[in-house]
């Protein structure tokens, strides 16, 4: 049993039950209640499901304190953690770069089996455009050290917490600062396989306010069809891909048809597969040159 300190007379129990009401009168998850109480007991290495009718230990009850105002104004838990989980690594998260999603991780998945298809295990280097907070990048090379990594982003605060999760997962990755495809032909880099996850909502969609109001909108938007920055990387591939190149995308649902296309504008003989995610929605796209 954890020891603790009589700082409080509420149980986990009683908080949860208490915190939960109040996010169902303001018409939020009261799931988050439990996910935030977990993850806070998890960095003090206690059992919640162990310890639930046990007295709230004081350290947790101060960073709870802290933090469940930020979440009943519907801020994300995870920049309230100040991290979030990718493919199984750990990152940092904060208002400079999107929280990773799960249907992300399906697009690394896909990328390290079309590795294994179609490049045998050579040694090859691979690009990530719009890095954010690093993960896709970092999550490659974990799995793959065969695969040398460039990220790059135009937001420098966003490369700092890439970054920081590189070295915090000890993944050996190249950043370079700058929009789209410019600094890979800056720097003369040529690359086997060049994956994106680019800001692809359409300006006039309506997304949840906790997106809206906390996250970058330059790491959510595509313009007002929602392929403004598929435009920009397509536009300039052939300068970066070795002729044997892959290109992956993460793409909204609607955009199979329309980003298809576009691809096919500029690579009329290239082959096109598309992939769904774990909903069922087109999710995924790859170009083989």
């Amino acid at each position: 049993m954890t020891t603790k300190k009589n700082c409080s007379m509420a149980t986990y129990n009683q908080l949860i039950h208490e915190y939960r009401k109040q996010f169902s009168e303001k018409g939020l998850s009261p799931e988050t209640v439990k996910a935030f109480l977990f993850e806070l007991c998890n960095d003090h290495q206690i059992n919640l499901y162990l310890d639930i009718d046990e007295e709230v230990d004081e350290k947790v009850m101060t960073a709870f304190s802290k933090g469940i105002t930020r979440l009943l104004n519907n801020e994300p838990l995870n920049y309230v953690l100040g991290y979030s989980y990718f493919y199984g690594y750990r990152f940092i998260v904060n208002d400079d770069v999107l929280i990773p999603r799960p249907e992300t991780e399906e697009l690394v998945a896909l990328v390290l089996n079309r590795y294994d298809e179609c490049f045998k295990g050579r040694k090859i280097t691979v690009c990530d455009v719009g890095t954010g907070s690093g993960a896709i990048a970092i999550a490659l090379k974990k799995e793959e050290d065969n695969l040398r990594l460039y990220a790059s982003d135009i937001s420098e605060k966003a490369l700092d917490v890439a970054r920081k999760n590189a070295e915090n997962n000890d993944a050996q990755i190249t950043f370079l600062q700058g929009s789209m495809l410019q600094p890979y032909i800056e720097n003369q880099i040529s690359v086997d396989i060049l994956v994106s996850n680019p800001p692809y909502i359409k300006t006039v969609e309506t997304i949840e306010s906790s997106v809206y109001d906390y996250e970058p909108h330059v790491a959510l938007f595509g313009g007002s069809d929602g392929l403004k920055f598929y435009r920009e990387i397509l536009a300039s591939a052939k300068r970066i891909l070795s002729p044997d190149g892959l290109i992956f995308f993460e793409m909204g649902f609607d955009l199979k048809d329309a980003l298809s296309d576009l691809a096919l504008s500029y690579f009329p003989r290239a082959e096109i597969e598309t992939y769904k995610d774990i909903n069922g929605k087109d999710r995924m796209m790859m170009i083989r040159l």
